[in-house]
């Protein structure tokens, strides 16, 4: 069993930490607003710890799952940052959904210092951070990650090493381009039904059964045709998601026209005020 840190107790944090408590590490929780990680505490066992610093102090693994780069800067370079605290050998895992270029920036910060970086952000949204069945996607260093897959296999239900720093980033930008695909195509596939005068859940019975089912078919097509959307995985991640997809792919070049579509149709869901509204809530601009 490990001394472990987990810095950010969010929606997917907060459960993650707690697989890692439930399995028997020692784990020491920071969070920004402090009641939370008193909550955590309370219903986990374990310590708290005021700042990032003091968090990782002796630990041989820290995880952290924040919301985007400027959070993710925050708690490893930021004033009480882990990274001045590390001690060398140890691995810093990061579960934020980020750039890749801030995954290579880190990963050259901790090389310097004696210690692993491994930009590890995971799919499966909330349910599977509290159901301890994620997927994880990593960047970084072979041994490295070595010394972290067991503590990673706590929360997940597969992880893999994909290449050097910044690939678990950019299978994650993989991963999020084709769900933006495959929800406008669901949705458009549920609007038509309904205005063909078809039974929706029906069509949706038979045909997740052949060429056109999905993941997103099989936990979304009904609650799209109920119009239940106050659930899952928020417009405002996606967008964020969908927005370093993009600069990504300005950088790199390559073509992303149905994700620019997308994206910009998420920003009318916004407009319309569900910005915490699921993903498939797309379907609301076509009903």
């Amino acid at each position: 069993m490990a001394k472990i840190a987990f810095l950010g107790l969010g929606v997917m944090g907060y459960p993650m930490a707690g697989h890692l408590a439930a399995k028997g590490h020692s784990v020491t929780v920071y969070n920004r607003t402090a009641a939370k990680a008193e909550k955590w505490v309370a219903e986990h066992g374990g310590a708290m710890a005021a700042t990032p610093a003091a968090a990782v102090k002796g630990c041989e693994l820290v995880f952290a799952c924040v919301g985007n780069d400027d959070d993710l800067r925050a708690i490893t370079i930021g004033e009480n940052g882990a990274f001045a605290a590390m001690d060398k050998g140890t691995v810093f895992v990061d579960h934020t959904t980020a750039s890749a270029d801030v995954a290579r920036e880190l990963d050259g910060l901790a090389r310097a210092a004696g210690f692993g970086f491994i930009d590890g952000p995971v799919s499966g949204g909330q349910a599977g951070a509290e159901n301890g069945v994620l997927t994880v996607m990593c960047g970084g260093d072979a041994a490295d990650y070595a010394k972290a897959e067991a503590a990673i296999m706590c929360f997940s239900r597969a992880s893999r090493l994909m290449g050097p720093a910044g690939s678990g980033q950019l299978t994650k930008m993989v991963n999020q381009i084709c769900i933006a695909g495959l929800v406008q195509g669901l949705s458009e596939g549920m609007a038509f039904a309904q205005k063909a005068g078809l039974d929706g859940k029906a069509v949706v019975d038979v045909i997740s059964k052949g060429a056109a089912g999905s993941w997103q078919m099989e936990n979304r097509g009904y609650t799209m045709l109920d119009d239940e959307f106050e659930f899952g995985f928020a417009v405002d991640w996606m967008r964020k998601d969908l927005g370093i997809c993009l600069q990504e792919a300005n950088n790199n070049g390559a073509s992303l026209p149905v994700t620019a579509l997308v994206d910009q149709f998420y920003k009318e869901v916004q407009n319309m005020g569900g910005n915490r509204w699921d993903t498939s809530s797309l379907m609301r601009r076509l009903t």
